[in-house]
Order: structure tokens, then C-alpha cells, then sequence
């Protein structure tokens, strides 16, 4: 018998995998916060006697390293990959014994394509796979994107991702599970394969589907190479990160800020992000603060958008919200808050200070008012904005905002994206400039329905 448990990292649109035996135990591609790794285990009574990598993460700190110096498992890492710490240099072909009991044995396969030196996993049982840790090569649909690494190895990586799928296709058995890391939400992966999502996959339906199984190598790598949108900006962060070796995360709690540190901070210039749901952020914030909601993918678009290195303090509703705000960050490189505050905005602001605050609306509001003065801002990627967009619309994608204020046209500004969530990131970063902002907290769907004009390109 053996068991394979999924760990799900949503805030990243990651998975990781715990799998063994009776007895031992495999982690694959940990999170930087690898407690919940080991309280899998716990659960499943095994000793994790292996942790490996499939490549050098490019979208999150990982948590093998110090996975592997608290448990005291092998620490398995591509040999092509540069790293500046011990581990056992995986591969192709290598064979490691996983759990003797259950007749567990892992076996390397170079899968290049993701990055030079992506290598998946078969989970084999008597000499059969039943399981396929592929990371960021095979995904659910489509590939991870070849991207990362370096502009001029794309278009060759594009098409190693298109002869790595295939050889896993050709060589392990149809009803082999495949388990990818990346694919779940995660900009690592490639556009169609955030579109698939889903849950369950194998081989056998993966040749059915797979656009890197269903398509001549030319016709992929071109259909490839036209999805792929705007790399996460620290991106450029993690991989270095991860070759040094990450030093063991801190989920410590902050100190607490009282008003006059808040304001302090603010007016240093460092940034003061409000974890709060965005309906209450605009119902009332602090001045100058910024809104990246605790749910969804915090830690993602706070990366993506914050000068990297600037100190950063969290408004929280609870001591629940940030801690884990603060865990999510940790996972992208966001190391400590210098300061934090929990409860009540009021308290957040000196006496006498009031609170700002900026109207929310829908797409029929924006239908029903008059357009003289008013700057219809969408800050959704291109790749969206390529399905159908508000005639008349400035197109500023909301990772790009901040560096390109002063591109917003004078005016009232009704900024949207598709569902409201980055909206609320653009709308308090343009409160936070003095602008007069609407935020349009709706679905894009119901743009058209709502009578406003949206085109569409070809």
C-alpha cells in the first residue's frame, strides 16, 4: 500500500506532495512554511526520509532545505541546478528507495523545458509507476511556461517542454497519476494551464488533451510562446533565493504599531498595507495606506507590486488575518513586517484624524453616469483585455500602476479588473495619490449586459 497526500498552496496556485508507505516518506517541492509538511506526516505516522526539488522554484522561497535539516531526509536536488549548499545531485535515471516495506521506489527523469534542468519524479510500486511528480513540466492541459530562465533559451526550452511531455508519455503507464506542482493559479505556469485548473489527471487523459501531447512540436511552441503574459516582477527574486539557500522562516509576530508609528511609517515612505476585506477598506482606511486583501493571492500581487526590500506594515481586522497574511508573504520572500496593527481602523489614526474613504459601484452605475470627466481606468493583463474591453477605456495593467501614475488621464476615475480584487489594489494605490476614485467592485461579464459598449479583438 502507499499513499500520496496533496498540500494545497492556494495563495500561490501551488501543490506540494507528501507520499510513502507505512513507515517513510517523500516531500516534493515544500513551501517555504513547512509545518504543514510535517504535520501531514504526523498524521500518516512516517518519517520523511526524502525531500526533493524538481527544479529551482522561480515562484515562491522554498522550504526543502530546511525541511531536510529538520527531519534529517535526503535533500534531492537536480545536479544541472546551481546551488551553494550540500544535497544529493539528482540525475536522470537515479533510483531512490523510498519505502523498502511497500516496495516504494522513486525514480528521476529529465523533463527540461520549465528550466534547463527540471527533472520529475516517477513514484513506482514493482517496477510500475503509479504516480508522476512533474512540477513545472507536465501539467493539467498544458505545460508549465519556459519563460523564466533566460529570453534567449525560450523558444528552445518551449520546445524541450514539447519532448519532455512526451517522453513521459511514452514511458510510463496510461493510468499513471500525474501530479504537478505548478497549474492551480500560478503565473509559473502557462496561461491555458491556469485556465484548466481541475483536479485528477493521468497519463492516459493527458494524451487526449494535453495541447504538448495534441499538437505538432511547431504549432505548440508558437501557440505557447503567443499565451505567455507579464512575469511576476519578484520573480527575479526567488530563484537566486533558492540557489543561496533560504535561511529558515520567521512567523514570529510582529511588534505593534500604534497611530503615531503609522503615521510615522507612512510618512517615511514605507508601505502600510491594509489585509482588510476591500469593502470595509473603502468604507473607511487609513490615509496613504494601501488594500491587498488577506484572502485570495496576497502574497503574489503585494510581491509583485512593492519596491522590493521596502518595509512593510500590516493592518489587520484579527491577530488570525495576520497571521496568516504574514505566513503567505513569508512563502514569496517578504521576510519580516516591521510593524503590524489588529482591530478597529479607528484606533489606527490619531485622535481627531478621520478616516478616508472612496465610493464602490458596479458596471450598471458606471452605465447610468455621465461620462463627461470620468476616466474609465481597466487594470486587468493584456491577455484579458484581448476578450473584450469598455470603449473608451485606459488600459493600465494593475502590476504596471504604480510606476505609471502619471499616464492616468485627469479626471473622476472608475477603475475595474474582472471580478474587483485588483481593482481595489489600483483604486486605494490612486486614493493614495489624492486622485477622485470610484472603485467598480463587479464582474466584467456583466459589462455589456449592464449596456456599457465593449469591444473585442480578433
Amino acid at each position: 500500500m502507499f499513499f500520496v497526500d496533496t498540500i494545497e498552496v492556494p495563495g500561490l496556485g501551488n501543490r506540494t506532495y507528501l507520499a510513502g508507505g507505512a513507515h517513510t516518506a517523500v516531500a516534493v517541492d515544500p513551501p517555504r512554511d513547512i509545518d504543514h509538511v510535517i504535520a501531514a506526516a504526523a498524521r500518516r505516522g512516517v518519517r520523511i526520509s526524502h525531500v526533493v526539488e524538481t527544479h529551482l522554484h522561480n515562484d515562491y522561497v522554498t522550504g526543502g532545505l530546511e525541511l531536510a535539516r529538520l527531519t534529517g531526509a535526503a535533500y534531492l536536488v537536480p545536479a544541472d541546478a546551481r546551488v551553494s549548499y550540500p544535497r544529493v545531485p539528482v540525475h536522470d535515471g537515479d533510483r531512490h528507495d523510498i519505502d523498502a516495506a511497500a516496495g516504494l521506489v522513486l525514480r528521476a527523469l529529465a523533463t527540461p523545458g520549465h528550466t534547463p534542468h527540471h527533472t520529475a519524479y516517477a513514484l513506482e510500486q514493482g517496477g510500475s509507476a503509479v504516480a508522476v511528480f512533474t512540477g513545472g513540466s507536465l501539467l493539467i492541459g498544458a505545460v508549465g511556461r519556459p519563460d523564466l530562465v533566460e529570453p534567449r533559451l525560450t523558444r528552445d526550452l518551449a520546445r524541450a517542454q514539447h519532448a519532455s511531455a512526451h517522453r513521459l508519455a511514452a514511458e510510463l503507464p496510461d493510468e499513471t497519476a500525474v501530479l504537478p506542482t505548478h497549474g492551480f493559479g500560478s503565473f509559473c505556469a502557462s496561461d491555458q494551464a491556469r485556465r484548466a485548473g481541475g483536479d485528477g489527471t493521468t497519463i492516459g487523459k493527458e494524451k487526449t488533451h494535453n495541447a504538448a501531447l495534441v499538437r505538432d512540436v511547431d504549432t505548440f511552441v508558437a501557440e505557447l510562446l503567443a499565451g505567455l503574459d507579464d512575469v511576476p516582477a519578484y520573480y527575479t527574486h526567488m530563484g537566486p533565493a533558492n540557489a543561496d539557500g533560504p535561511a529558515p522562516v520567521d512567523l514570529t509576530p510582529p511588534a505593534m504599531a500604534d497611530a503615531g508609528e503609522i503615521a510615522a511609517r507612512l510618512a517615511a515612505g514605507e508601505w502600510v498595507v491594509d489585509l482588510r476585506h476591500r469593502v470595509a477598506f473603502a468604507a473607511g482606511h487609513v490615509a496613504g495606506s494601501f488594500n491587498f486583501e488577506a484572502g485570495g493571492q496576497l502574497g503574489m500581487y503585494l510581491a509583485w507590486l512593492i519596491p522590493w526590500g521596502k518595509p512593510v506594515t500590516l493592518l489587520a481586522e484579527s491577530a488570525e488575518q495576520l497571521t496568516s497574511a504574514q505566513r503567505q508573504l513569508a512563502q514569496v520572500g517578504i521576510e519580516r513586517p516591521v510593524a503590524a496593527a489588529t482591530g478597529d481602523p479607528a484606533h489606527w489614526v490619531s485622535e481627531g484624524t478621520a478616516l478616508a474613504s472612496y465610493p464602490r459601484a458596479t458596471f450598471a452605475d458606471l452605465a447610468q453616469h455621465s461620462r463627461d470627466g470620468v476616466v474609465v481606468l481597466d487594470v486587468r493583463r493584456d491577455s484579458e483585455r484581448a476578450g473584450g474591453f469598455i470603449a473608451g477605456s485606459v488600459h493600465i495593467p494593475v502590476h504596471t500602476l504604480r510606476e505609471r501614475l502619471d499616464e492616468v488621464p485627469a479626471g473622476q476615475i472608475w477603475v475595474h479588473c474582472a471580478g474587483g480584487m485588483r481593482a481595489a489594489i489600483a483604486a486605494s494605490l490612486l486614493d493614495a495619490q489624492g486622485r477622485d476614485v470610484v472603485a467598480v467592485d463587479d464582474s466584467f461579464d456583466s459589462a455589456a449586459a449592464a449596456g456599457l459598449t465593449v469591444h473585442t479583438t480578433a
